[in-house]
């Protein structure tokens, strides 16, 4: 937890329920959170903010989740920032997939709260 805003983190995922879940598990450590619902929101609004992290679900509509964290990594501007999928499939191939697209995490839905949070801190104070 931390005295003051942190942030912003990208946070991009459908589903209305997760997405405010998400939320106030970030909220409430001290994130600044931006949210999309799908891949063509988030890529919009990367271009206002420069997130500290993207977290994004990987099955989102219009462009998917595995198209907006490959033009985070081909974006000169947005390649530095780690990006985290979430998924509620736990496949070794998808795993690989993220790895070879450069994403620094990858979560399981559903992400147990302190485990959510953790990963992000970690991550961020890794970059």
């Amino acid at each position: 937890m931390s005295s003051g805003e942190r942030g912003p983190v990208l946070l991009v995922e459908d589903d209305p329920e997760t997405r405010l879940a998400y939320r106030a598990l970030l909220e409430h450590a001290g994130w600044s959170v931006h949210e999309a619902g799908d891949g063509e929101q988030a890529l919009r609004m990367v271009d206002g903010i420069l997130p500290c992290v993207a977290v994004i679900d990987i099955s989102i509509p219009g462009i998917d989740g595995w198209e907006v964290a490959q033009r985070l990594k081909l974006d000169e501007r947005t390649r530095a920032v780690p990006v985290i999928l979430v998924t509620g499939h736990s496949l070794d191939e998808d795993r690989q997939r993220a790895r070879e697209l450069g994403c620094s995490g990858y979560l399981i839905k559903p992400v147990p709260p302190a485990q959510f949070v953790e990963e992000i801190e970690r991550l961020v104070e890794q970059h």
